[in-house]
């Protein structure tokens, strides 16, 4: 049997990664002398409860070799084979850690998704699938190797204050930002996080966000398609799903997936966005 297995920056809930048939190593978070293990002992609407609170921003830790080692020895010793999609090796060392110990372990694979939240879980999407398929370990690393640059991730962002509390824009820009209603998109570009434009509004705001998809489309709607938010609930979500139903032209079995503590420590709650094969 083929595994697949993930970490939790990839926002799979509990009740889907069980659905999938994927393993999720929960990344931990902390918040000042407080360690929790992401998704276990933190689920998302507690995170964003202590991240509103919170006077300094939370820190996540990648994945120590022995953690991979433990689950890879496992898998092998059960006589299976895996492949392991990490997130982004821009953003974590935890895709390094893995690949260093999955040589250790005959037939595991780790995968640099170069991708994180929704983008990561897209390839995990279509990393199950193609299990089920019948794809062995080695193919399926090969063919999440072959098309993770065509994953496009991009999200509308409800305020700056986070990316000022990280110290990605200054309190000064924060502020003016704030005062004019500014509205930022940010995407995952070559394995970061990146700002890619801004709108002074909401209304404006959800119209640069469906431009860009369009611009960084057609979606390819024969692969995994997940739409992610921030924050307490998914209203927001839905209410641009509705205003911009033609964009997803009537595919109403898209996954609506809650973005954690990896991701959301830096853009807040309030936040949706897309992630998608072109």
């Amino acid at each position: 049997m083929v595994r697949i297995i993930t970490d939790s920056g990839c926002d799979l809930t509990r009740e889907e990664a069980e659905k999938l048939g994927v393993q999720v190593i929960p990344i931990t978070v902390t918040f000042g002398e407080e360690e929790y293990r992401d998704g276990v002992t933190l689920t998302t609407a507690q995170f964003y409860e202590k991240l509103v609170q919170a006077r300094e921003l939370p820190h996540t830790s990648q994945i120590p070799p022995y953690v991979y080692g433990e689950v890879f020895k496992e898998c092998v010793e059960a006589g299976d084979t895996a492949v392991c999609l990490s997130l982004s090796s821009k953003l974590s060392g935890s895709y390094q850690n893995a690949a260093a110990t999955a040589e250790d372990f005959e037939g595991v694979y780790a995968v640099d998704t170069m991708n994180v939240c929704i983008g990561q879980q897209c390839l995990v999407r279509l990393a199950a699938r193609l299990r089920d398929e019948g794809l062995d370990a080695a193919g399926i690393a090969a063919r999440l190797v072959e098309v993770r640059g065509r994953v496009r991730v991009l999200a509308l962002l409800d305020t700056l204050e986070y990316l000022k509390k990280g110290g990605r824009i200054s309190p000064t820009v924060a502020f003016a930002g704030e005062v004019l209603g500014i509205k930022p998109v940010v995407s995952v570009t070559d394995g970061e996080v990146a700002l890619v434009g801004k709108a002074r509004g909401s209304k404006n705001g959800n119209n640069l966000l469906r431009k860009l998809i369009e611009e960084t489309g057609p979606i390819d709607f024969s692969l995994p398609c997940v739409l992610g938010y921030t924050g307490f609930g998914d209203e927001l979500l839905r209410r641009y799903m509705e205003d911009n139903a033609d964009l997803f032209e009537g595919h109403t079995d898209i996954p609506i997936s809650p973005i954690g503590a990896t991701v959301g420590t830096h853009i807040g709650p309030g936040c949706v966005g897309a992630a998608y094969f072109n």
